[in-house]
């Protein structure tokens, strides 16, 4: 059994790291499986979500989630120090609750909850982190917790085909943690903007906001284990990141091609 271990895959990858490239890859497919549901159920788009918030709500969004990105840095990072990483249906309790709050009073209140509940979403991130032997007080990976943000949201079509929130990480030489919350703020204000929308949604109000947060919270941490089991992996298995992404890529286009021809 052990030969087996080492015995290279088809690929050149060792059957070992084949076979958790396959988990991470399975994980990444269904990560967005809840938001589909809840699209269904909206009977609507995620593109066209947008278009039912208010213009000033739609203008002031990259600025609320920018200031939204600096305020969960601060409390996620700090809280840790006061409160542990909790058990996962405590964390999806929570958003679930902070969505209903935020869903009672359509847009303005959901609005005002997006910061509370992006540092919940944060937390949550760093605790993948930490069940993957990182160091969340690092700061690369400090700068991976926001990369996450950084995927396409679980409300999105995400085939594969954007697939940046696990690319290489960026050299701390080329900015501080400024450079790369602007770096994410653009899509994940997008993001955020189908989950107020949702949260806005006539007669669901409450009901919309904490399923519209435990989607959030589910995809957010099914992401931010890719992400670092990506690393991890790397690091175990002595194959470059790059080479682990790529093949990632890969194995994702074929589901690209046949959702394009669909």
């Amino acid at each position: 059994m052990a030969e087996d271990l080492i015995v290279p895959a088809h690929n050149g990858l060792g059957v070992a790291t084949e076979a958790e490239l396959e988990r991470l890859i399975s994980r990444y497919r269904n990560a967005g499986g809840i938001g589909f549901e809840l699209l269904n159920a909206l009977g609507g788009g995620a593109e066209g979500l947008l278009d039912h918030l208010p213009q000033p709500v739609r203008d002031g969004l990259e600025g609320t989630t920018e200031r939204a990105l600096f305020t969960a840095m601060k409390l996620a990072h700090g809280s840790r120090s006061v409160v542990g990483d909790q058990v996962g249906w405590l964390n999806a309790a929570v958003a679930s609750a902070l969505g209903a709050v935020g869903g009672v009073g359509g847009a303005p209140t959901a609005l005002a909850e997006i910061p509370v509940t992006t540092t919940v979403l944060l937390r949550a991130i760093q605790g993948e982190a930490v069940k993957l032997g990182f160091d969340p007080a690092a700061e690369n990976i400090q700068f991976d917790c926001v990369q996450v943000f950084g995927a396409a949201g679980p409300m999105a079509k995400d085939d594969g085909a954007d697939m940046g929130f696990v690319s290489a990480r960026l050299a701390l030489t080329s900015g501080t943690m400024q450079t790369v919350i602007a770096k994410v703020t653009p899509k994940l204000a997008v993001v955020l903007g189908q989950k107020l929308a949702a949260q806005a949604v006539p007669v669901l109000g409450a009901v919309a906001g904490a399923t519209v947060n435990y989607a959030y919270l589910g995809y957010y941490q099914e992401i931010a284990h890719v992400h670092f089991g990506l690393r991890k992996l790397s690091i175990d298995s002595g194959v470059s990141h790059d080479v682990l992404v790529a093949e990632l890529k890969r194995r994702m286009e074929p589901a690209r091609l046949s959702g394009g021809s669909a």
